[in-house]
């Protein structure tokens, strides 16, 4: 398992004077990008290939409040992983400076070549990358129904 170290900051906090909502999901994607550079995944290879990210959604789960004064650790397991590595799904547990979990998030995201802005699989060089990453005894090799499961579809005003 992948732990980042974190210091909640001034603007971390929200009107409640604890972390904020957006803190957690800002906690969570610097944790994916430092674990993805740590791996491999720079912005030198990834603008070589021309790929990035993107996600599809992030849902985070609220145990307890945190406040500021004491540092917070965020984790990363790859939960699942696409058998052309297109499509991934990271979980990450939110620990207080005694390791008590207060929070809990799931996210699934995609590769998007940055020309076409079409879903890609990764390179084999990538792939192989993640797919030697540990995975939690949950892991799923994920499809393409896998990123519908929410069943969400657009409405627009007009």
């Amino acid at each position: 398992m992948y732990i980042k170290d974190f210091e909640i900051r001034w603007n971390d906090i929200d009107a409640n004077r604890h972390l904020a909502n957006k803190a957690y999901v800002e906690f969570a994607a610097h944790t994916r990008m430092s674990f993805l550079t740590e791996n491999g995944f720079d912005q030198k290879m990834l603008g070589t290939h021309n790929i990035g990210p993107i996600v599809f959604y992030e849902h985070i789960y609220y145990f307890k409040e945190v406040f500021a004064g004491r540092p917070v650790q965020v984790s990363l397991e790859l939960s699942g992983l696409s058998k052309d590595g297109m499509f991934f799904e990271f979980q990450h547990h939110f620990y207080d400076h005694k390791g008590n979990n207060f929070a809990h998030s799931e996210m699934m995201g995609a590769w998007m070549d940055l020309k076409t802005r079409k879903l890609i699989g990764l390179p084999e060089e990538f792939y192989g990358l993640l797919d030697r990453v540990p995975k939690p005894e949950d892991f799923k090799v994920l499809t393409k129904e896998d990123t519908r499961k929410f069943a969400k579809r657009p409405k627009n005003l007009r």
